[in-house]
């Protein structure tokens, strides 16, 4: 966990007022000051990440609500995964098209009909018009 912390203190130095989300395995988690900040205005508890440092965060599967939420505070915030950081805007996107990938991936082509293979290229152009 003391890379999570190296990493946001490198961070909070180069843009102090940007709130950093850590997706770490189910959660996503801020760290120190902005653990605080998002204790504050969403009521999250905040615990320990070590002797030096707290933490707070929200479960993967709540990642849209509080994308919302933040947004609509006007609160600028980047999501850092496996050392990847991504503009909020981004990262949504991002998250769909890995959506996409994984319904490609559950096709079991021999047994899919001609009117649901159409159906299911038209459903995915519909949704690459709204991620792009």
């Amino acid at each position: 966990m003391s890379k999570l912390l190296n990493t946001y203190n490198n961070l909070k130095r180069q843009d102090s007022e940007v709130l950093y989300l850590f997706k770490n395995g189910a959660f996503y988690l801020a760290l120190q000051d902005d653990a605080n900040f998002l204790s504050n205005i969403f009521n999250l508890k905040i615990t320990k990440l070590n002797d030096e440092a707290n933490k707070c965060g929200f479960p993967c599967s709540s990642f849209d609500k509080y994308y919302i939420k933040l947004n609509n505070l006007n609160k600028k915030f980047k999501i850092i995964e496996k050392d990847v950081i991504f503009e909020a805007t981004d990262y949504l996107k991002n998250k769909e098209i890995k959506k996409i990938i994984d319904e490609i991936k559950e096709i079991d082509i021999n047994t899919l009909s001609v009117s649901e293979a159409f159906a299911f290229i038209e459903n995915l152009k519909k949704t690459a018009d709204t991620i792009s």
